[in-house]
């Protein structure tokens, strides 16, 4: 089943700021594994906002309306789906479904998946104007009512289950099928992750230490108030229930209150230490420096400890035997890493220029007639006032056909059926190189903390292992011994 909304984003004090927000937002690489679970329609995921842009300035052109503040420039849809129903694929797959249909292949749209919560959704932004940049589109009284049953139609077609007898709203209430599985707030995650730090915990600093490292910012005021890694705001700590107050967190870790922790629910964040890799060393003179207690050199240096047999166990499980080898694999994994993300924006550009040549093509061709007449006439000042718009974009559409190399004399223009197809090769291509994108990212940050980390052990300058080979040569023993 699948909840929706939809919102429209008006103009505001700048049309282009406005648009960069919302859709920076939507497709934020961060909740979309790089951008793998993001598809458009008549525009390019990079440079949505300007693609929107574009087509509003030539329905200015085409139409004499200008953009307002309280003008609707493009809508937002949403579409959620509960916990374990769907993939971040089928939810990409169904999304983009959803928003052909309601646009009618009419409007530029692009579809996010988000994949940073436990249940899968997807942000569907789409331009108010029309693609041929003569009406925009109208959002009626009853518009999210006709959203659901659309959205509740696909589902059925893909297998899905629907909400039965949905109350009138705006959009489906999320708790309305969660119930038991809702995702848990920000307090139940801070609750979750103070229990996590107070484990051998032996003073009030201790326990904040432990915070920090896990992620946690603190701000110290009246009340110590508390945010969660990439979270928004800070929730005090008188807000966290009775077992979670300063006196309480002195009771818990003297021993004389006992609290058993409630079962940890899937979307708890989970700490920053992992099991299957290393993570970097603490500088803790440096920290001590910045005004960091004693309780937290105590915890640092325990945490050292730590890494540094995590950072043995992963050279192990990699067959790394010395240090050489490390700096040649990890060295490998950056290169490695930075050719496909070449190949990635290589790919993106190409896929940028084929989008606005699509667009100059388009646009030669609707204004050729006027300007072969504006050319008949002798080039006369009065027709050229009255076709002013048209005879414009065509020798803007020239100029970027000779600046591209595109002429009689020069390469031939390709036809918009040859650069579609050249679109969806290059689409094709860049998904295969995203599939292994993540992959060979973590590689390399896994190669290149354990080197930082073995650089410390071992005390060696990184800044300074080329200028002197035979210090480096000693250094290379196994990390067996």
């Amino acid at each position: 089943m699948a909840t929706t909304w939809i919102k429209p984003i008006r103009a505001g004090n700048s049309v282009a700021g406005k648009l960069k927000e919302r859709t920076d937002y939507a497709k934020d690489f961060d909740k979309t594994e790089d951008g793998e679970y993001i598809a458009a329609f008549e525009c390019d995921m990079r440079t949505a906002d300007v693609d929107f842009l574009l087509s509003k300035k030539l329905y200015e052109q085409q139409t004499g309306r200008t953009q307002e503040k309280n003008n609707i420039i493009a809508y937002h849809i949403r579409q959620s789906f509960p916990p374990g129903e769907v993939t971040p694929e089928q939810a990409l797959k169904i999304g983009y479904d959803l928003a052909m249909r309601w646009t009618k292949n009419k409007h530029q749209f692009f579809v996010a998946a988000h994949t940073n919560t436990n249940s899968p959704h997807t942000h569907i932004i789409f331009n108010s104007t029309s693609l041929d940049y003569t009406r925009k589109f109208r959002n009626c009284k009853w518009s999210s009512t006709a959203l659901r049953r659309l959205s509740d139609q696909i589902c059925l077609e893909n297998g899905l289950s629907i909400v039965e007898k949905p109350k009138p709203s705006k959009g489906y209430n999320r708790n309305e099928y969660l119930g038991d599985r809702k995702p848990p707030t920000v307090r139940e995650q801070l609750r979750d992750l103070m229990d996590n730090a107070l484990v051998d915990c032996k003073s009030f600093d201790d326990f904040l230490a432990a915070l920090e490292a896990l992620g946690v910012e603190i701000k110290r005021g009246k009340q110590l108030a508390f945010k969660l890694p990439k979270g928004k705001k800070f929730s005090r700590q008188d807000t966290l229930s009775d077992d979670y107050s300063y006196e309480a967190i002195l009771e818990r870790i003297s021993g004389k209150r006992i609290v058993t922790p409630k079962q940890k629910t899937a979307e708890t964040i989970a700490p920053v230490v992992s099991n299957n890799k290393p993570n970097l060393l603490i500088d803790i003179q440096s920290k001590i420096q910045q005004g960091k207690g004693e309780g937290y050199e105590h915890w640092a240096r325990i945490f050292n400890i730590k890494e540094s047999a995590r950072t043995l166990i992963f050279l192990k499980e990699n067959d790394i035997d010395g240090y050489d080898d490390l700096v040649k694999k990890s060295s490998a994994a950056s290169s490695d890493f930075s050719a496909l993300t070449k190949k990635i924006k290589d790919a993106e550009t190409r896929m940028a220029e084929i989008t606005e040549l699509q667009k100059q093509i388009a646009t030669y061709g609707k204004t050729r007639d006027v300007y072969r007449q504006y050319l008949a006439s002798g080039k006369d000042a009065d027709f050229y006032e009255s076709q002013q718009a048209d005879i414009t974009l065509h020798i803007a559409a020239k100029n970027h056909f000779d600046k591209h190399g595109y002429g009689k004399s020069k390469k031939k223009l390709p036809t918009i059926a040859e650069l579609k197809q050249e679109y969806a090769t290059l689409v094709a291509e860049k998904k295969k190189l995203y599939s292994g994108y993540r992959e060979s990212r973590t590689t390399m940050v896994n190669l290149l903390t354990a080197k930082s980390n073995a650089d410390k052990i071992l005390g060696i300058d990184p800044n300074a292992q080329n200028l002197d080979p035979s210090r480096n040569q000693k250094r290379s023993n196994s990390h067996d011994r």
